[in-house]
């Protein structure tokens, strides 16, 4: 289970990197996921979730708590999915893509949530729990371009 350079060959640095947000992203969904079924974790996600035009329908029909048990089970299959990529290289595009998603989600967030910027002593300053998403989506997208041999 090597991850390999252009030329198929194993690379130490290439394989530990792999594998360090491999295990990065499988903790984040899972934790981040579970939290979901907290209450607080449920009204904390409501401002962004309310003020998304891809997600705001969803308060009309389901409580805040269900809404965010959606999300949790959602971000817990997707960790299940890449924690399968281990054995099924074929399922790294789906594990991949679906990653893609709940990260561009996550992060096109910091745009569409009232007040999410400030400025802080000249120096513009918002949520920077979400702004880790960015490494995630890039690992998804690694996986989304991983060529199985």
């Amino acid at each position: 289970m090597h991850a390999k350079n252009k030329n198929n060959d194993p690379n130490i640095g290439s394989s530990l990197g792999y594998y360090i947000s491999f295990g990065g992203a499988v903790l984040i969904l899972l934790w981040i996921g579970i939290f979901k079924f907290t209450p607080t974790e449920a009204d904390a996600i409501k401002p962004l979730i309310e003020n998304h035009p891809l997600s705001a329908w969803m308060y009309t029909i389901l409580s805040v708590q269900t809404v965010s048990n959606i999300v949790g089970v959602v971000e817990i299959l997707v960790a299940i999915l890449l924690i399968l990529t281990l054995k099924f290289d074929e399922l790294k595009k789906y594990a991949g893509f679906a990653m893609c998603v709940i990260f561009l989600m996550t992060l096109s967030y910091l745009f569409t949530t009232p007040n999410m910027w400030k400025i802080i002593d000249g120096v513009p300053y918002t949520d920077f729990f979400i702004l880790k998403d960015l490494m995630y989506l890039g690992f998804g997208m690694h996986l989304v371009s991983y060529k199985t041999v």
